[in-house]
């Protein structure tokens, strides 16, 4: 939230106006998000807490309210499934777009992704873009620019272990992989296998190359150092990445379909719709994974069985669309027969939304509640579209020049996925520094090569 509360869209909105909504929401002050992010606010700018009182031991005065109140509306601040991205940064952008009517301060870290699919036969393309609030960026461990190091630390390391001894923090040789080189490996072109193209009406293999369309003025990237082992078990990538202080990602930008190019014609399907295996589609489902998904992998394996159901899925996992509503290529989308769950959208509409978003989420969702309120939180931005007799209202993105600058870094401490500590550094008035808790410093060298999580801002915004 430090980090956060760096960005001014967010001060602005709730430490400018706290008195405003303290007044607005007097008589729901604990249950309502608008006021613990205010208060959050207050606390953090007002500098009524950065002194150190007399005869305290422990100065740290705890956030009561807050954590309770963001775990109402999002489930992953409980469980911790969130694990990949600081869970305040997951839920804020939903939370702006959902809480806060009047203005979104998460706006300042949207943006509009650009994906370019083309198949091979036809050579015609498709464009199609989505909202994203940060950039999830796949660490190339064979870029490191010291493998020969590495090699030598990988034999002194047998020996070590060999001995039955232990290494010593000092002797430990990371990878070292530039940031450059995850931004590289993003941006390159990735071959789809079964894709069905429209222009011939059958399978056939595409390429996908996936582009930024517009540039926040806050842009968050997140690097995965969280992934899957071969052996399906979750792991923490011991990294040592190349961060400069200064991004130039002109070469990112997506500029839309160029002169020349011919798009991929409309689905018109007569084929018989997808019949999903129920067994097998109980079998994912029970592991713990997403409805969505399950049909995704039963779909793009056909049915074949629950082994190549589940390899599709760790190989699809961190895709960006993994969980999202899934319709077979040529399926009709809308179903004018359904009728939401009555006591489901009454529990949602309780939360504040609408009868015509509650009716949406749960058809998303085969009327699960809880998916349902999953389902809003990562679609705030469809949420908004809710009465069919209005115009479609597309989404609005800043945008500006693609050259950024370091101003903080967040960084996990740990080798667990499931636990560990967070702390953060931001750049201020020239200097860095470290936010831990209730404890505050000035950073001489920041780790900036062992964090996971960048924010820069647009340079020309200084």
């Amino acid at each position: 939230m430090q980090v956060l509360f760096n960005i001014p869209d967010f001060v602005k909105c709730y430490y400018e106006k706290c008195d405003n909504i303290f007044n607005e929401f007097i008589l729901d002050a604990p249950r309502n998000i608008n006021v613990q992010m205010a208060k959050l606010a207050y606390g953090l700018w007002s500098g009524e807490y950065s002194k150190t009182p007399e005869n305290v031991k422990d100065p740290q005065e705890p956030v009561h309210i807050f954590e309770p109140e963001v775990a109402k509306s999002d489930r992953k601040i409980v469980t911790g499934e969130d694990i990949l991205k600081p869970k305040y940064f997951y839920y804020s952008k939903n939370m702006g777009a959902t809480f806060s009517r009047r203005e979104n301060p998460a706006d300042s870290l949207k943006f509009e992704v650009e994906e370019r699919i083309q198949c091979s036969t036809s050579k015609k393309v498709k464009y199609t873009t989505r909202t994203d609030y940060l950039l999830s960026l796949p660490i190339p461990l064979d870029a490191a620019t010291n493998k020969e190091e590495l090699n030598a630390f990988e034999v002194k390391k047998a020996e070590i272990l060999a001995r039955g001894d232990r290494l010593k923090p000092d002797e430990i040789v990371r990878p070292r992989i530039p940031l450059q080189a995850c931004l590289d490996c993003f941006s390159s072109l990735e071959s789809v296998d079964d894709f069905f193209s429209t222009a011939i009406n059958a399978k056939s293999t595409a390429y996908k190359a996936t582009r930024l369309h517009t540039f926040p003025d806050y842009l968050l990237l997140h690097l995965k150092k969280f992934t899957i082992g071969d052996d399906w078990v979750p792991k923490k990538l011991d990294v040592s990445l190349d961060v400069p202080d200064e991004l130039d990602l002109s070469a990112l930008r997506g500029k839309g379909i160029q002169p020349g190019e011919e798009e991929l014609p409309e689905a018109v399907s007569t084929e018989k719709e997808f019949e999903y295996n129920e067994a097998l589609l109980y079998q994912l489902s029970d592991m713990g994974f997403h409805l969505n998904a399950c049909k995704k992998a039963l779909y793009y394996t056909q049915n074949e069985g629950i082994d190549s159901a589940m390899n599709w899925v760790m190989e699809h996992m961190n895709d960006p669309d993994f969980m999202d509503p899934f319709h077979p290529p040529g399926a009709n989308k809308n179903n004018p027969n359904f009728t939401p769950n009555a006591a489901a959208s009454a529990t949602i509409v309780s939360m504040g939304f609408t009868p015509a978003q509650a009716a949406k989420a749960l058809e998303a969702t085969d009327n699960n509640l809880e998916r349902a309120v999953d389902w809003i939180f990562s679609h705030a931005e469809e949420m908004e579209v809710d009465s069919p007799a209005a115009p479609e209202v597309k989404a609005q993105f800043r945008d500006g020049a693609e050259k950024y600058k370091l101003v903080a870094f967040i960084s996990h401490m740990g080798t667990s996925t499931v636990a560990g500590h967070y702390v953060c550094h931001i750049f201020k008035h020239g200097r860095w520094v470290i936010f831990n808790d209730n404890k505050v410093a000035l950073s001489e060298n920041p780790p900036k090569d062992l964090a996971y999580l960048y924010i820069y801002q647009r340079i020309s915004l200084s």
